[in-house]
């Protein structure tokens, strides 16, 4: 037996179980298998036995769908977890408004336990092969003869069969029942009548074969009817009227645009295969477009548009079917092509020469107006006309602009006219157009359109005229009251004097200024100063009138502007400073209420000499210098008088005070000079036992160094120095050279070690001859002492080993050096001078050679032999120094 069936998706057939309820529309039941795929077959349900006419048709769960056959697919995979499911199907009778629901039951099926004898692990299973057929074919708007057999289905266990049809397409909402019938005995499938390509291009007819008692052994059969094309629809334009735009002048082969024709045949056939063609031209002159058979793109032919000649043509084309060949269906159309206007055409004057006449002094108004002839298309930019002055108007008195309505050339006045400057004024007046030109293959190169105008200047009596309108007078801040900045005077335009003119300041304004109503000279009437009220802003805007002997006025403004003026001093921001022992400089900064240049840069100057040579001012920027000190000064309060130059020359007196002061930081004086406070102080326990314990330490140590000393004066030898107690250390390199000064005479009588002394009776006197030698005395009492110690003991004296002391060195150094260190510092005038001695603390013994500064005495020059005697090194230098 041959069973017909299509390659479609595989499908489960489920047992059909029919209601079991004799009720209609009551409830269907259906055994399914556990897990189904999508698209998979359910069940059918015989919908007419509900509702005959059902036209709307739908199920209540969205995993399933219902054709209009009742077939029940599934619309997505689904398992069914439980044993059961329900949904429902509802049918709907829109006109009579009838609603009926068939209630639907999905069953999971029992599986079959299978006999153990054949178990096994997998189970064969011989199923019946299936072929589909290929689709039938059915010739659109065939002749017959109806009904026309287009295929047959055949099945060996059928007896009977059932056909259901159904129609897809565009625009189809349902079947067209009544086109297709089945032969239930043969399967023979019918065509009633002839079918529109167009409208239905396809069917698909579901056949299902069932037994008498109902059951359908096989599975439902679909079939697809094509239908077949044939060329029964002409083509057509998809517009009833194309219009285009092309620029006059255009070149061959630019595109204008494009006709766009259908065909409602088979697509991709010989029967949409279209042609394009142009048919005739309006005017019928020189073919100027063509137009592709294939594209239907239509193009320029002809290389000379000129929108003055033919503004636009109309094209009238054809599309035909089957390859443009005779027998086949054709269609016509209209082109419309507008040339569109280029500015090829220049514009002109309508004449060369123009006059016209003008009041003197008046203002924005029309005086005279040009036109021009354009051939371009009116009202485009080609057209559109652009007027210019090109000589006459120097000093921009005349203006001219376009009409846009007329396209016409308006000469106006902007600027008020002089007739005793000039009596008339000629204008040269060109015109342009708003494109730009193009010069067009038929046109030749066109010079530019000019006209000339003559404007006749009227006289009018006029009023008198400032020269200039705006006068600027600066004034000098702070100038006294009455002073004269200017003269503002106006002339009469007729006669060319200011005779019979007077002039005022009309109320109302700033009142910095008068001026004199008959010589027109300008005075300040208040003291005029930038820091006070509305002068603040530094300039006032003054107008005058000026009225002749007839009564008419003219106008002029003065500009009165204050010019910034030195008039104040610079002063020091900061004038009290604390100084430490780090001497780090002092910044001192200046402030000028005044502008600039009467401002910064500044410059200091400290005016006290004395000060001066003990402090120093270094720039730093515009407005501060550095204040520090030039040596190591003493501490102490310094009242330092600076004063500080202004770039305009102007001298700011200020006195900064500087606390030198022994301290780290600055809050360690407190404003005053470091001193020991005069307060009462309390001592803790702590500081009075460490003062206790010092003193006892210290008074130690001197009863060791008197029991030292005592014991061992009678074994000490004479040295060269026995001040050696005193001596500070000092880092020399080598020791010195021995020199002998004649200077220096030994003592008469002298102990065994070799020191130099003069006995003189029963005293002793240790000398030491400098020069004109001079007698150390001791200044611990009156008398006279000698520096030897004598000492009582068997009726004899002895001299000390030690020539000197250093308390006794001191007493006798320090009066001295004091009194030579305060001529030496003095020159001739009483002043101070740079070079002076300094007093160090004493190493040993000094130098035989004595000073070489300026505070050697006077009689030690005439001593100086001992030079005679160094060693050779010296005398080089000596050499080189006496060339110099």
């Amino acid at each position: 037996p041959r069973t017909m069936a299509p390659a479609a998706p595989r499908l489960v057939l489920g047992l059909l179980v029919l209601s079991l309820c004799c009720e209609a529309c009551k409830k269907v039941i259906f055994h399914v298998p556990s897990e189904l795929e999508a698209d998979t077959l359910v069940g059918r349900v015989d919908l007419k036995e509900c509702l005959q006419s059902a036209e709307f048709i739908s199920s209540s769960d969205g995993n399933f769908k219902v054709l209009e056959d009742g077939s029940v697919y599934t619309t997505s995979a689904l398992s069914l977890s439980a044993e059961k499911k329900t949904f429902a199907i509802l049918l709907k009778d829109i006109q009579e408004q009838v609603q009926k629901k068939i209630h639907i039951d999905l069953v999971k099926e029992e599986k079959k336990t299978p006999n153990t004898r054949h178990a096994r692990d997998t189970i064969l299973k011989r199923t019946k092969r299936r072929w589909g057929p290929i689709p039938s074919v059915m010739i659109e708007n065939s002749l017959g003869p109806f009904p026309l057999q287009i295929q047959q289905v055949q099945s060996d266990t059928a007896q009977n069969y059932t056909i259901y049809y159904s129609a897809s397409g565009p625009g189809i909402d349902q079947d067209p029942k009544g086109l297709f019938y089945i032969e239930r005995e043969t399967g023979n499938i019918f065509a009633t009548r002839a079918v529109d390509r167009e409208q239905y291009p396809s069917f698909q007819i579901i056949c299902f074969a069932t037994t008498p008692d109902g059951y359908s052994p096989e599975v439902p059969l679909v079939h697809t009817i094509r239908i077949e094309d044939d060329n029964d629809n002409a083509p057509y334009f998809t517009q009833d009227l194309f219009e285009f735009c092309v620029p006059e002048n255009s070149r061959p082969g630019v595109v204008v645009g494009k006709v766009i024709a259908e065909d409602r045949d088979e697509p991709y056939t010989l029967h949409t295969t279209l042609k394009y063609r142009i048919v005739s031209q309006t005017p019928p002159i020189t073919p100027a477009f063509s137009l592709h058979g294939d594209t239907g793109v239509i193009s320029v032919l002809l290389p000379q548009l000129d929108r003055e000649l033919v503004p636009h043509y109309t094209l009238l084309v054809e599309v035909r079917d089957m390859a443009g060949q005779p027998f086949g269906l054709c269609t016509t159309g209209t082109v419309v092509i507008k040339i569109e206007d280029t500015n090829d055409n220049a514009p002109s004057f309508k004449q060369l020469q123009y006059e016209t006449r003008v009041e003197e002094n008046r203002v924005s108004v029309e005086i005279l107006r040009v036109s021009v002839v354009d051939l371009d298309e009116p009202g485009s930019p080609g057209s559109g006309a652009v007027y210019e002055i090109i000589r006459g108007n120097d000093d921009q008195a005349f203006e001219i602009t376009t009409d846009k309505n007329t396209n016409e050339g308006i000469l106006c006045v902007v600027k008020g006219l002089d007739y005793e400057t000039a009596k008339q004024r000629v204008l040269v007046i060109g015109v342009n157009n708003e494109a730009p030109y193009l010069l067009a293959p038929h046109s030749q190169q066109l010079s530019q359109s000019t006209c000339s105008v003559t404007v006749h200047v009227l006289d009018v009596d006029e009023g008198p005229v400032f020269k200039p309108c705006l006068l600027r007078l600066d004034v000098k801040e702070c100038e006294d009251i009455g002073t004269a900045i200017g003269r503002y005077v106006a002339e009469d335009p007729e006669t060319g004097n200011s005779e019979g003119i007077r002039y005022r300041i009309p109320p109302g304004q700033c009142n910095w200024i008068n001026i004199d109503d008959r010589s027109g000279e300008v005075r300040t009437v208040r003291v005029l100063d930038r820091d006070i009220g509305e002068m603040r802003r530094g300039q006032c805007n003054v107008t005058v009138l000026a009225i002749d002997r007839n009564g008419k006025t003219g106008t002029g403004t003065i500009q009165v502007c204050i010019v910034p003026g030195n008039k104040n001093f610079p002063r020091i921001t900061q004038t009290d400073y604390i100084m430490c022992r780090d001497r780090k400089p002092i910044c001192l900064t200046a402030q000028d209420g005044d502008e600039a240049p009467y401002s910064a840069p500044f410059e200091y100057r400290i005016t006290d000499r004395n000060l001066a040579s003990m402090w120093k001012l270094t720039p730093h920027d515009d407005n501060s210098w550095y204040l520090s000190p030039k040596g190591d000064i003493p501490y102490g309060i310094y009242e330092i008088p600076v004063s500080v130059i202004d770039n305009g020359g102007k001298i700011g007196e200020n006195t900064v005070r500087v606390n030198l002061c022994d301290c780290v930081t600055p809050t360690e004086c407190d404003g005053r000079a470091r001193q020991l406070s005069g307060g009462n102080v309390t001592l803790g326990l702590w500081a009075i036992l460490a003062m206790i314990l010092g003193s006892l330490l210290l008074l130690l140590i001197l009863i060791t160094i008197c029991g030292c000393c005592g014991a061992g004066v009678m074994h000490r030898q004479v040295t060269d120095d026995c001040a050696n107690h005193n001596l500070i250390i000092s880092n020399t390199e080598a020791p010195g050279e021995e020199v002998m000064d004649h200077n220096i005479i030994p003592l008469q009588n002298t102990c065994d070690q070799g020191g130099y002394g003069v006995k003189t009776g029963e005293q002793q006197t240790f000398e030491m001859v400098k020069g004109r030698g001079h007698t150390l005395e001791s200044v611990k009492g009156g008398g006279h002492q000698t520096l030897g110690s004598v000492k009582e003991g068997g009726g004899q004296t002895m001299m000390d080993t030690c020539r000197y002391s250093y308390s006794e060195w001191h007493n006798f150094t320090h009066p001295r050096l004091g009194e030579k260190v305060h001529l030496c510092r003095q020159d001739e005038e009483q002043k101070h001078s740079e070079d002076y001695l300094l007093s160090y603390n004493y190493e040993g013994k000094g130098s035989l050679a004595g000073s070489v500064g300026c505070c050697s005495d006077q009689h030690e020059e005439e001593a100086l032999d001992f030079l005679d005697q160094l060693e050779p090194k010296f005398r080089t230098l000596a050499e080189t120094c006496i060339k110099r």
